[in-house]
C-alpha cells in the first residue's frame, strides 16, 4: 500500500471515530493520557533520545533543544494535557431565537470532522494539536518532520491511543503518517473529501508551499508560517518603561511573538541609543535602516525590513531598527512590511496609543505591553494550535479548540410556514 493510501486509510478510521466522541468521554481520555505520559516516560526519553541523535549535525542548536525532552520536559506534556481536560467544554448552541413565522432557530456549532496537522519536530506540539482536535470533538490525523517521528509515534501508540480506549472510545481518533518523508506533508494537504483541514506549523517557505499546494487541492488551511512582532516607540514613550518592554519582548530568540521590529519616533530619537546598547548587551545583531545609522551604531540592514529573524536560524540572534517620521508610517509599516502577527506601541499619550490600536491590522495589539502575550494559553487560557494571520474570516490570532467548528442552523417548524 502506498503513502497516499495509507493517510487515505488512517483519515477513513478517523471519520469512523467522530460520532463516539463525547465531551465527558474525551475529558477523561485527556485525564488518561497525562497519566500516560507519566508511566512511560522511559519510552518516550528512548525514543526520543534516539531521534536527537539522528538529528546532530542536521538541526541547529536551536531545533535540537525543541526537539529534545527531559524528566521537567515529560512532567510538562502530562500537564498541558491535564489542562485541556479541566478546560470547559465548547458551548455548543451559543444562541436561539424565534422567528415572526413561528420557526424557531439555533445557531449550533458542529465538529469540522477529520483535521489535518502538520508541524515541526516539536514532540509538545503533537499533544497540544491533538488534544484541542479531540476537546473540539474531532479526529486528528499527525504528520511530524522527520527529526520528531520516533518521539511522536510513541506519544500516539503508547499515550494518546490507549488513552482513547481506556475512555472507551476508538483508537482510530488520533492517526498518524508514519513517514519521514516530506512526501507525507504533501499527501496530507492533498485529500480534500477525506482531511478537508490542515493546520499547518513550521518555517515560512515550507508551510507556505504547502498552502499553496492545498489550495491547489480544494483544502482549507489554518497556516502558522510567519510572525516577528514590532514595538513602535512614540514620542510620548517612558525611557525605562519602553526599554523593559523591548528586553522582555527578547527573554526567548527562537518563537514567532519575540521583538523582530523597532520602529523609533524622530520625537523619541533620544531613545534609539539606549536601545541599540540594549540589544548589544543581549548579545544580539542590531542591524538597522540607512535612517537609524545616522542616529546609532548598527550594522546594515541587508534583508527586508520584515525579514522575521526567528526563521533564520543561523541569523536568530537579530533585531531590525528603523526610524520613523510619524506614527501614520509605523502604522503604514507594520501593516504592509511584516507578517501582521503583532504590534505593539511603547506611549504615554492615550489618544496616540487609541490610533496605534485603531489603525494596526495584525492579529494582537500591544499598549505598553511586550508582544511576547501573543499566545493562545496567555491571553485566552487555552494552548494552541497556532497562530493564523489570514486576512480573511474565521479564526485569526491564536487559534485554540474554541475555534475548531463549523456553523449550523438547526431550524423547527410545525409544518405550516411558507416563503
Amino acid at each position: 500500500m502506498g503513502l497516499l493510501e495509507l493517510v487515505r486509510a488512517e483519515a477513513r478510521e478517523a471519520a469512523r471515530a467522530i460520532p463516539s466522541l463525547s465531551d465527558e468521554a474525551v475529558a477523561e481520555a485527556l485525564v488518561a493520557a497525562g497519566t500516560l505520559v507519566r508511566e512511560r516516560s522511559a519510552l518516550l526519553l528512548e525514543a526520543n533520545r534516539a531521534d536527537v541523535d539522528a538529528a546532530r549535525g542536521r538541526l541547529d542548536e536551536g531545533m535540537l533543544d525543541r526537539l529534545a525532552l527531559d524528566e521537567r520536559r515529560i512532567e510538562g506534556l502530562a500537564e498541558q494535557v491535564q489542562v485541556m481536560a479541566d478546560l470547559p467544554p465548547l458551548e455548543r448552541q451559543p444562541a436561539r431565537w424565534a422567528l415572526p413565522n413561528g420557526l424557531s432557530v439555533a445557531e449550533r456549532r458542529i465538529p469540522i470532522g477529520t483535521v489535518g496537522a502538520n508541524f515541526e519536530a516539536r514532540p509538545n506540539v503533537a499533544l497540544d494539536i491533538a488534544g484541542q482536535l479531540l476537546k473540539s470533538l474531532n479526529a486528528a490525523i499527525l504528520r511530524t518532520g522527520g527529526a520528531a517521528l520516533r518521539t511522536v509515534s510513541v506519544l500516539v501508540d503508547e499515550v494518546l491511543r490507549p488513552a482513547l480506549e481506556r475512555a472507551g472510545l476508538p483508537t482510530g481518533a488520533v492517526g498518524l503518517v508514519r513517514s519521514a518523508d516530506r512526501e507525507g506533508a504533501r499527501v496530507l494537504v492533498s485529500l480534500p473529501h477525506d482531511i478537508p483541514l490542515v493546520i499547518l506549523r513550521g518555517s515560512g517557505e515550507t508551510t507556505a508551499e504547502l498552502a499553496r499546494l492545498a489550495a491547489e487541492h480544494g483544502v482549507r488551511t489554518l497556516a502558522h508560517a510567519e510572525g516577528g512582532g514590532v514595538l513602535y516607540v512614540h514620542g510620548s514613550a517612558d525611557r525605562l518603561k519602553a526599554l523593559g518592554i523591548a528586553e522582555s519582548s527578547l527573554d526567548r530568540l527562537g518563537v514567532c511573538n519575540r521583538l523582530n521590529l523597532l520602529l523609533v519616533d524622530r520625537e523619541a530619537i533620544a531613545l534609539l541609543p539606549d536601545f541599540v546598547s540594549l540589544f548589544w548587551e543581549l548579545g544580539l545583531d542590531a542591524r538597522g535602516t540607512e535612517r537609524a545609522r545616522e542616529h546609532a551604531e548598527l550594522n546594515p540592514l541587508d534583508e527586508r525590513i520584515g525579514h522575521e529573524w526567528a526563521n533564520d536560524a543561523w541569523r536568530v540572534a537579530t533585531v531590525t531598527v528603523d526610524v520613523v517620521g510619524d506614527l501614520g508610517e509605523a502604522v503604514a509599516i507594520a501593516n504592509s512590511e511584516t507578517s501582521g502577527l503583532a504590534a505593539g506601541i511603547a506611549a504615554e499619550d492615550e489618544r496616540a496609543a487609541a490610533a496605534f490600536l485603531d489603525s494596526y491590522r495584525g492579529t494582537t495589539a500591544f499598549w505598553n505591553a511586550t508582544t511576547r502575550f501573543t499566545d493562545g494559553y496567555a491571553l485566552t487560557g487555552a494552548p494552541e494550535t497556532g497562530i493564523n494571520v489570514d486576512w480573511t474570516p474565521g479564526p485569526r490570532g491564536p487559534v485554540t479548540y474554541r475555534d475548531l467548528w463549523l456553523r449550523q442552523y438547526r431550524v423547527t417548524g410545525d409544518g405550516s410556514q411558507r416563503r
